[in-house]
């Protein structure tokens, strides 16, 4: 099979699939089979293009050419093959999961969400695989309106209003700074093509390169860089399926991921070096991360703490792309992979505990680690990822994003990478603390310190959860003692960016 076929194909598959759950909807175990044949098809798709993608290849395909320079296209690079990698793989996952938290919560519409995720993982690889900024844009508009209905699943004032908040802030971003900066791009080079050190060398210059940046930082929404951040907060009205893939794996990946991309392929690192603008982005994604961190310390909700993590997570890689040195280029990329198998256990944690127990609030988790063992070592792996402790996947990202930090003298970084991982541990080890060494909080009438045990006898969540939840925390694991393919194409990303 063609590589050219294979890149179609990933489009093709899950579009596929997404009618083929519309046909079954009626017959739940035939449209679930249906949705985890599809991941598994489309993951085995994409894994087709691993092996030529690490011997050097970067095969293209054009859909269509509008005008000379004008085109929807795409391009398998290293980067893009590691976030199709992440995010099909992990629909998989996701979709095993799906299937017990939906069926354990008793959740209407659910071949409407079924349907929806499918679209929206057409539309991440889409973007994963774009190869210039039309395709990009293009893509990652659809991602923004397909994860629309997801948002506002439940239906309810609730769901609509940060639905609306969502959509809103995702659009408005995208429509008036990102396609502007677009057309800016355009007119300056008369191309969009992403090209190894970029395009703009030489075309855009000096203060107006960094003004150019910030219109693609700001018009990049998904990135929640503050103060676009709110949406990403509203957006946790969503069943925790839908918070898990969007907040980790398909929609603040998108974000970041074009970021990297657009400082890597657009701008060029030595470029950006060589003008000297973009030092204000370490600051604002500094403060982000920062910031987020304080907010993430005194959220109860377990949802809206991990969505404060998440976008402090996110900044982390635009920090990485901003102290603008090979290796921490090198560190953005595996942050991108570390942080989307962490966080996707956390959320995958918090669903669980919610289906099991119908707890979600931190102050309602003594002594929950007892009787959901697995679901809490899972998320103390998550937590220690997010923190950047060994033996996870954060501690490799991490290390490479304070070698390109001190390489380049970037002190503030640095600071902002020490403060962040005690705030992190601040946030995070309490929760394991509170689950693993304190006593169940006793009912009204319980005395001498036994509590009744009517009202808390609950075990793990349904056997899917438990899957999918080993599965992520074990892949968070994994990729610490095996980063190779991880770093190999993150190099890959740089040395053909040099």
């Amino acid at each position: 099979m063609s590589m050219e076929l294979s890149i179609l194909l990933s489009m093709i598959i899950p579009a596929v699939g997404a009618v083929l759950i519309a046909l079954t909807g009626k017959i739940p175990n035939v449209r679930e089979t249906v949705t985890l044949f599809t991941a598994v098809a489309l993951f085995l798709n994409v894994l087709s293009l691993l092996g030529p993608v690490l011997d050097g290849a970067t095969p293209e395909i054009t859909l269509l050419e509008m005008v000379p320079g004008l085109s929807i296209a795409f391009k398998v690079e290293p980067l893009g093959m590691m976030f199709s990698l992440i995010a099909s793989g992990l629909w998989i996952l996701n979709s095993i999961y799906s299937i017990g938290y939906m069926r354990g919560n008793k959740e209407k519409h659910q071949t409407r969400f079924y349907i929806c995720f499918a679209v929206a993982i057409a539309a991440t690889l889409g973007l994963a695989y774009s190869a210039n900024l039309l395709t990009l844009f293009i893509f990652y508009e659809v991602l923004t309106f397909s994860t629309y209905p997801l948002v506002s699943h439940k239906g309810d004032e609730n769901a609509v209003k940060g639905a609306r908040t969502y959509l809103g802030i995702l659009v408005t971003t995208s429509v008036g700074f990102l396609f502007f900066a677009i057309a800016w791009t355009f007119s300056a080079t008369g191309t969009l093509d992403f090209v190894n050190g970029g395009i703009l060398g030489g075309k855009v210059e000096g203060p107006l390169m960094g003004l150019l940046l910030m219109l693609f930082i700001y018009g990049i929404g998904k990135a929640a860089v503050m103060p676009v951040h709110r949406w990403l907060p509203a957006a946790m009205v969503a069943p925790t399926p839908v918070s898990a893939l969007l907040h980790a794996v398909a929609v603040v990946k998108s974000g970041v991921f074009s970021v990297v991309k657009v400082i890597v392929y657009t701008f060029g690192i030595d470029n950006l070096v060589a003008s000297g603008s973009a030092g204000w982005l370490v600051w604002v994604s500094g403060f982000t991360i920062i910031a987020a961190s304080m907010v993430a310390l005194r959220q109860d909700n377990l949802k809206r703490r991990l969505a404060y993590s998440t976008i402090s997570q996110l900044s982390y890689v635009v920090l990485a792309a901003a102290i603008l040195t090979p290796i921490s280029a090198v560190g953005a990329a595996l942050h991108i992979a570390a942080h989307a198998f962490g966080k996707i256990t956390l959320f995958f944690a918090a669903g669980s505990i919610y289906t099991a127990a119908h707890k979600t609030e931190v102050s309602q988790l003594n002594g929950i680690g007892w009787k959901m063992p697995i679901t809490m070592t899972a998320f103390a792996i998550g937590a220690l990822s997010m923190i950047g402790l060994p033996p996870t996947a954060g501690f490799i990202s991490k290390w490479y994003i304070i070698q390109g930090a001190m390489s380049s003298e970037n002190f503030l970084a640095l600071g902002v990478i020490v403060l962040s991982t005690l705030l992190n541990a601040g946030y995070f080890l309490p929760i394991i603390y509170a689950a693993f060494f304190k006593k169940e909080k006793a009912a009204k009438h319980g005395h001498d310190g036994h509590h009744d045990h009517h009202h808390g006898d609950h075990g793990e969540a349904p056997l899917p959860i438990v899957i999918a939840i080993s599965s992520t925390a074990l892949l968070t694991i994994l990729m610490f003692f095996f980063p190779d393919i991880a770093l190999e194409l993150a190099q890959k990303m740089i040395g053909g960016a040099q």
